[in-house]
């Protein structure tokens, strides 16, 4: 958040303050166990044990646990942080409104005010008294248009003051009961943020362990196994009759998402140097003109969902039960997205993660 909506915040939070007072009344590939060496001895060498940590199998599984609970833990930050960019938009809406309304209650207690000291002029009568011992027949008449008068301006003046009143304390409790959910809402990001920062730590310090050679077959491993699940995602028949032309903004979409390839992965980015996975896809549909919620589970929930077999380039595919990642299809099989820290934005099989569903946000 920047320093001016900070600066707002601030002086909103001021404002609530004074008027509150003012007002009260992945498949894994196991890595193979050297098989028991024979020795001209008599007893076999036993196979040796694999060093703690340094089964690679169970090292990817880790690391997908790991990178998996670091995304769903990303889309509750998301989530939280948008909904604090929300709340505080409202406040300083509010803050604009108290402040309006403050100013209309100084007026009005001014005029109030006025007519005070102009009946003290007047020597303490007020005009029905005047008017009541009135013995000029013109000025009778005449006094009662204005005893009519100013009783109806009088009458108006504290309605409206009272009107005034109210509003201000009505805004004053919204704007305070805003201010408890932003709080929460922040205290959920923190958490969020916390999780986050443990769980890559947790994974780069699993990898950092690795030496060269290992880091380069568990990266094979993690190949083999993205090939394996889009091979028998395929045999499914899946594409059989997709065939589906993108739309004109489905065009503009694929098109921005093409553009940030190589681009790295960092949880809560949405561009433009560096994006998380429903950053890059909110960004894209942004950028081609329908704007599209910030997370991949509200993308899930407020999209329309449309079958594997009319799915187009520009559609967002949501993986995982939790909708906890989202990529862009872009055709023939494939996908754009931004997979893990660590990684960047690049292209895929669209059936190399578990396919939760798809969305089209220009249905």
């Amino acid at each position: 958040m920047g320093s001016g909506k900070r600066g707002l915040l601030t002086a909103a939070l001021t404002v609530v303050c004074a008027v509150t007072v003012l007002a009260a009344p992945g498949t894994a590939f196991a890595a193979p166990a050297p098989t028991p060496t024979p020795t001209t001895g008599g007893s076999p060498t036993p196979a040796p044990t694999p060093r703690p940590g340094k089964d690679l199998g169970e090292i990817r599984e880790k690391l997908d646990t790991l990178y998996h609970d670091a995304a769903v833990a990303t889309d509750a930050y998301n989530a939280a942080e948008e909904k604090a960019e929300k709340q505080s938009t409202e406040i300083v809406a509010l803050a604009k409104k108290i402040d309006q309304g403050r100013q209309r209650l100084d007026r009005l207690r001014n005029q109030a005010g006025a007519a005070a000291r102009d009946q003290y002029r007047t020597g303490g009568l007020s005009s029905t008294a005047q008017f009541l011992l009135s013995d000029d027949p013109g000025q009778f008449l005449d006094g009662a248009g204005r005893v009519l008068q100013g009783q109806q301006a009088a009458t108006k003046l504290m309605a409206e003051m009272n009107r005034t009143q109210k509003e201000l304390r009505e805004y004053a409790a919204d704007a305070s009961a805003r201010w408890k959910k932003l709080d929460a809402n922040r205290k959920a990001k923190a958490a969020a943020k916390k999780k986050i920062e443990k769980q890559i730590d947790a994974a780069e310090k699993l990898e950092s362990r690795l030496e060269k050679k290992e880091k380069e077959r568990l990266a094979q491993l993690e190949r083999e196994a993205a090939d394996k699940a889009q091979t028998a995602w395929l045999d499914t028949g899946a594409l059989k009759d997709v065939g589906g032309k993108a739309s004109v903004q489905g065009k503009k979409a694929v098109k921005y998402a093409t553009e940030q390839l190589g681009k790295p992965y960092v949880w809560g980015a949405e561009g433009p140097d560096s994006f998380d996975c429903s950053g890059l896809t909110s960004q894209a549909w942004a950028t081609a003109g329908h704007a599209v919620p910030r997370t991949s589970q509200e993308q899930w929930k407020q999209l329309p969902h449309v079958d594997v077999k009319d799915m187009r380039p520009g559609d967002l595919i949501i993986y995982f039960d939790d909708a906890s990642h989202v990529a862009m299809y872009i055709g023939d099989g494939a996908i754009i997205h931004a997979p893990r820290p660590g990684r960047t934005v690049t292209i895929a099989g669209a059936g190399s993660m578990p396919i939760l569903g798809v969305v089209r946000p220009d249905a």
